[in-house]
């Protein structure tokens, strides 16, 4: 595929900003306001601004485009082998969303050919917006931004959601990798990607992701100069076992994916 083949269109990046914007209000009305958590069957919880914003993107989607699939964490899929597929998060971070800490995100990708072209972080609350397009450069709230450049592990911020999403040797590797990093931080979920994006982390590692996890991440990273691929450096797609590692800095990546592989590879 050429590059003007591959650039995603103006059309569906306008689109998105759409979607995002009519999510926005709803996450908002409920966010530090009394709130009742439901739990799903992996005990994770579920708000009705969850599925409320939701509802808003899918209806907004389907209208404007109904030859289009649609994948979302809430309520599943439907047309999912449509040319153009819709994945939706729509607040990653839920746990945050709860607890009133504004680092959760509204998560939209558009897949055409089952590959992430787009990507949209929205922040309702801070106001803060990251686009990633394919073929283009990523922006936050219109304004370009870049990852900083950084090849040396003993430097490096690392951001990891939670260290308890880690289980037997993936504990053992992330323990590893943080005991090579400078300074590690942790609950941030999507917003962690979103600074490593604008240039203030150098390492995002993350487990038991799913595809609306990490789809709207692809693009929002790599247009901003960094890597997201799997552990082994794979990329990401929707057989991906749902290890997820981003990097701003090539050389950043190729060393921690080293360390994550384990003591015998670095």
């Amino acid at each position: 595929m050429d590059a003007a083949a591959a650039r995603c269109p103006a059309e569906f990046i306008a689109f998105a900003h759409h979607l995002a914007g009519a999510s926005g209000p709803v996450i908002r009305s409920h966010f530090r306001q009394p709130i009742a958590v439901d739990r799903k069957p992996d005990l994770t919880p579920v708000t009705v601004a969850d599925r409320e914003a939701e509802a808003a993107i899918r209806e907004r989607i389907s209208a404007a485009y109904p030859e289009h699939g649609i994948i979302g964490e809430e309520y599943g899929g439907e047309r999912e082998d449509a040319d153009y597929v819709w994945v939706l998060d729509p607040i990653d971070g839920t746990k945050s969303f709860i607890t009133g800490k504004p680092v959760f995100g509204t998560l939209i990708a558009l897949l055409h050919g089952g590959r992430p072209i787009l990507g949209v972080i929205d922040q309702p609350v801070t106001g803060e917006r990251w686009i990633g397009a394919a073929g283009r450069a990523t922006t936050l709230n219109g304004e370009p931004v870049s990852t900083q450049p950084c090849a040396d592990l003993a430097l490096a911020a690392l951001e990891a959601t939670s260290p308890d999403m880690f289980e037997g040797a993936d504990t053992d590797a992330f323990e590893r990798l943080c005991g090579r990093v400078g300074l590690v931080r942790h609950s941030m979920d999507c917003y962690g990607f979103a600074v490593l994006a604008t240039g203030f982390v150098d390492l995002v590692v993350e487990a038991t992701m799913n595809l609306h996890d990490f789809a709207a991440l692809v693009p929002v990273i790599e247009g901003a100069g960094g890597m997201i691929t799997d552990w082994q450096g794979a990329a990401l797609g929707g057989a991906s076992d749902g290890r997820v590692i981003a990097a701003g800095d090539a050389r950043m990546h190729e060393a921690a994916c080293k360390i994550l592989a384990g003591p015998a590879a670095v």
